[in-house]
């Protein structure tokens, strides 16, 4: 199975929802529309190309794009062939929100959870969508990039060490 395979077989299957793609490393790279994520990754599974192991869901924040302000990322590997594809949904922050994979896939719990406690992206129909790695009254979501990331007021630091 190559790359310009299955990208031509999601070209043909779902010609509204792709929006962009790119092979950086040889790593096929989807953008898919974020209401289509869920289709387009049910018939990656369902389908002839057999992508039915769910490698990894996490998020990523670009503060300085409105638009695609938070994004959703997946990674997909068909063990029989050792094919791997990366699925990407993004949205503006205020609406960070996607169908749920728990449905397709039992490992999605923990890492949809995981992407919502770090991230804030909400997974429509989850079945228990909590945090489980921080503290629950944590009222912000780590990975965004809100803070500096470093602290101005400490005087203990000395800029020379660091090269500066």
């Amino acid at each position: 199975m190559t790359n310009e395979f299955v990208l031509e077989a999601i070209t043909r299957e779902f010609p509204e929802s792709l929006i962009s793609y790119a092979t950086p490393y040889d790593f096929l790279t989807l953008e898919i529309k974020k209401e289509d994520i869920k289709k387009v990754i049910h018939h990656l599974r369902d389908s002839s190309l057999q992508i039915d192991f769910l490698t990894d869901i996490t998020g990523i924040h670009y503060p300085e794009i409105p638009e695609k302000e938070i994004g959703v990322i997946y990674h997909l590997h068909n063990m029989r062939t050792n094919f791997r594809i990366r699925l990407k949904a993004f949205m503006p922050r205020e609406n960070a929100e996607v169908d749920t994979l728990t449905d397709l896939y039992a490992g999605a719990n923990w890492m949809e959870r995981e992407t919502f406690e770090f991230f804030g992206i909400k997974f429509k129909g989850h079945p228990d969508l909590r945090v489980i790695l921080n503290v629950e009254d944590m009222d912000y979501h780590p990975m965004l990039k809100e803070y500096r990331l470093e602290d101005g007021t400490r005087t203990d630091k000395d800029d020379k060490m660091f090269g500066r």
